[in-house]
């Protein structure tokens, strides 16, 4: 690659400015709106991809085709101003301004007030162009007390700084959470925290590539941290920050959000690919609904594997297994008779032997080599394969009726994206790009995106009252306002649990907000029954639960595997359901609000250095404090409680901890340490009903949230219904007051509440509204 030094100011373009830095290249700067900066290097020859899928600014969806590069509508696109300096140029607006040398050519960002720059590009050649690939290479500037994250579902500890991560994706089965790279999602997305407060980075390119945070040390530049694409364009957004918060909640809205889920979804849910593999599946998921009857388990959800698409050995998608599953559709209505949602598991590659895929080679409806005109080959599961390819109308269309005919015409509730990686290394492969053909190689994400999108709107158009939900293992910024996805196939050891959870808040600080892990672990040996119950312990309090396996002896992961520790799975699966109310109102906020459920607890005390250092717990909302146990043999626990005025409350027996402290808990198998702050009001649900969990508040003050509509309904913006509970402590006594934000409802919310930390509470008069009273 050739460095690109020298850059001369030629002038503006609308509100961008515009700089020729060589090599017939130029780079665009521009101001966006009050947080958002972009600078797009364009090559003389054009852009190598001239559109996007991952931008969607305040959920300006995305045309299948893509969005193209230059479109800046949803932005507040603010009028710049322009200074010239001694061999500068600044570019200002709406409080942001980027300051540009033009020798040797490098962007510092700054927001308005500060006199230092929160990023500034390596003053040692910080553009790298490529003249005999499409290669790329963005270096910037690194403190040495730097803290980095995001970057999606990459493995390892909670802050990355001195890691280097693949931009790529491929199928890890049983990948080390601490060191396996790279895994599902590509996310050139990552967040800087540090002295000059937080800002994030996004490289809007769908290419391979890497993210070097700091791993690289080169005493002729500093230190640095860069971004290098092996094809592509560099298409960079600035999210000015300046709190890690702002910068997620900004990042969400920049890619369109989060899919706000129906309520069931966020129950427990099952699969195993040997279930659905087995010669007597049907028989099997019968048993496994009266199993669910018989050991007290409430399961929400059944997820297919890809067994039931089985030929012989084979799977082949749309394909229905008749000896397995005699009656599709009867099997699909026993589950929902049982109050399970059926799930059902589809991957995007036909196999070469696939029953339809001559209709699909003869249609064009594959990801082709353009070299040869014939089909794309690659390795998949079973064999080889050729993937659909998503760019292309007439595959969208054969796509969505398999999705109609096969699957929902019978019954099913949801479809499952899985191994949607594209692992297609073809270098001649092609995309059919809506009639505009572009290399796979330079949106590899951009077909599970789009395959998800698609399931998302057919299930939208096949039921249109009801509200989708979709699953994706691969894909990249944007996916989330689809759905849901996971962490992938996980290994069962204690050590996935300690960086599955990190894995995990790098996700959700990444925009990807409903997400979860596989309940026991997918691959690896079975867990016994100490691992087990940890790990459903572990995943019980994630938006996603499901209990997801492949041993290679055939065992299965379900609650009952042990029954020695039943009541504690059990007791783990009860408290997630007491807890829907809160957890549904959170996701709910997700959606509103671009705020992540799930968040490490630097998210909510960013004051508390120590919080900084905690990776072992992290906070559900913004009043419960997750802590699982992670080591085996441990029936005790330390954990640190962020200082919060009131401090904290086991949630198990309302013990009260002051905060800012280390605490030493008991932690038995079957009691998952859960903490509530001072001040908190918590809704839940129990056999009686809702029950309002009421913490005091040294301060006086305490809040809380519940929103409210049917579960299921398309229509939530305009049916639900939000009400607001404040609690207020005087020397008088303690009020507890609620407002419902929507109107006034058909029928008054009944309430109990229980109280923690409080001797009394006077309740508001009963009303139309509400309908308060005390738990006994």
């Amino acid at each position: 690659m050739k460095a690109l030094t020298e850059g001369r100011l030629r002038g503006r373009d609308g509100n961008a400015v515009l700089f020729d830095v060589g090599q017939g290249a130029t780079i665009r700067v521009q101001i966006l709106d009050r947080d958002i900066g972009r600078v797009t290097l364009r090559r003389a020859e054009g852009y190598r991809l001239d559109r996007g899928w991952s931008i969607a600014p305040d959920g300006a969806e995305p045309p299948y085709e893509g969005r193209p590069r230059d479109d800046v509508s949803g932005f507040a696109n603010p009028v710049a101003t322009l200074t010239e300096g001694a061999g500068m140029v600044t570019v200002s607006a709406a409080g942001l301004a980027a300051e540009v040398t033009l020798v040797p050519f490098g962007i510092a960002w700054r927001r308005e007030g500060e006199t230092a720059p929160f990023l500034r590009d390596r003053r040692t050649q910080a553009y790298f162009l490529s003249r005999q690939t499409g290669a790329l290479l963005h270096a910037m500037e690194r403190a040495a007390d730097d803290r980095h994250y995001g970057l999606g579902d990459k493995a390892g500890p909670l802050d990355r700084t001195g890691r280097r991560f693949a931009i790529d994706a491929v199928d890890p089965c049983g990948f080390d959470a601490e060191l396996s790279d790279p895994l599902y999602k590509m996310l050139p997305f990552f967040i800087v925290d540090g002295a000059q407060g937080a800002h994030g980075v996004f490289y809007d390119n769908l290419a391979t590539g890497a993210v070097d945070l700091g791993c690289t040390l080169d005493n002729y530049h500093g230190l640095f941290r860069s971004y290098r694409a092996d094809d592509g364009d560099l298409d960079c957004y600035i999210l000015a920050g300046p709190t890690v918060p702002d910068v997620v909640r900004r990042f969400s809205w920049l890619t369109g959000g989060q899919a706000f889920p129906p309520r069931w979804s966020l129950g427990f849910a099952m699969t195993s690919m040997a279930i659905a593999d087995a010669p007597d599946a049907d028989a099997r998921i019968t048993g496994f609904v009266e199993d669910c009857r018989r050991h007290g388990i409430r399961c929400d959800s059944f997820h297919f594997g890809s067994g039931y698409t089985s030929i012989g050995p084979r799977r082949y998608v749309f394909n229905w297994n008749r000896e397995k599953f005699p009656d599709p559709a009867a099997t699909m209505q026993r589950l929902k008779d049982a109050g399970m949602q059926p799930v059902t598991n589809i991957k995007p590659c036909l196999l070469d032997d696939h029953p339809r895929l001559a209709e699909a080679v003869d249609g064009s409806l594959v990801v082709r080599d353009g070299a040869t005109g014939h089909p794309a080959v690659a390795q998949f599961w079973d064999g080889l394969g050729f993937h659909v390819d998503f760019t292309n109308p007439a595959a969208r269309d054969w796509w969505q009726d398999g999705l109609r005919t096969a699957l929902l015409d019978y019954g099913v509730t949801s479809v499952w994206n899985d191994n949607n990686e594209f692992e297609i290394w073809d270098e001649d492969a092609i995309c059919a790009g809506d009639g505009r053909p572009f290399a796979q190689s330079l949106g590899r994400p951009a077909q599970p995106i789009l395959m998800t999108k698609l399931s998302f709107e057919t299930q939208a158009s096949h039921a249109p009252g009801r509200r989708p939900y979709v699953i994706t293992r691969g894909g990249g910024a944007g996916i989330a306002r689809y759905g849901q996805t996971w962490s992938g196939d996980n290994e069962t050891a204690w050590k996935t649990l300690r960086f599955n959870l990190t894995q995990g808040l790098n996700m959700s600080l990444s925009g990807l907000y409903n997400i979860g892990h596989d309940v026991g672990g997918f691959h690896g040996p079975s867990p016994g029954p100490e691992l087990f119950c940890r790990f459903v312990e572990f995943c019980a309090l994630w938006p996603r639960m499901v209990m997801n396996s492949w041993k290679e002896d055939g065992t299965v992961n379900q609650p009952w595997m042990h029954l020695e520790v039943l009541p504690q799975v059990r007791a783990a699966i009860e408290l997630r359901h007491r807890l829907l109310p809160y957890l549904y109102t959170q996701m709910w906020r997700a959606t509103r609000d671009d705020v992540p459920v799930v968040r490490p607890l630097f998210f909510d005390f960013p004051a508390d250095r120590a919080a900084r250092a905690v990776q072992d717990a992290f906070m559900l909302g913004p009043d419960l404090l997750v802590a699982p146990v992670l080591e085996e043999g441990e029936t005790q626990r330390e954990l640190y409680l962020p200082g919060h005025p009131g401090g904290w409350y086991d949630w198990h027996d309302g013990k009260h901890f002051e905060g800012g402290r280390t605490v030493r808990l008991d932690a038995p198998l079957g009691r998952l340490p859960l903490f509530a702050r001072a001040g908190a009001l918590v809704p839940t649900e129990t056999s009686e009903g809702l029950v309002l969990a009421a913490f005091g508040a040294s301060s006086g003050h305490g809040s809380g949230t519940l929103y409210l509509d049917d579960g299921d309904t398309a229509q939530w913006r305009e049916a639900g219904r939000c009400v607001a509970f404040e609690l207020n402590q005087t020397a008088d006594g303690a009020t507890l007051s609620a407002i419902t934000a929507d109107g006034a409802p058909s029928s008054p919310l009944v309430l109990k509440v229980r109280l923690v930390g409080l001797a009394q509470l006077a309740l508001p008069a009963r009303s139309s509204q509400f309908d308060f009273s005390m738990q006994d």
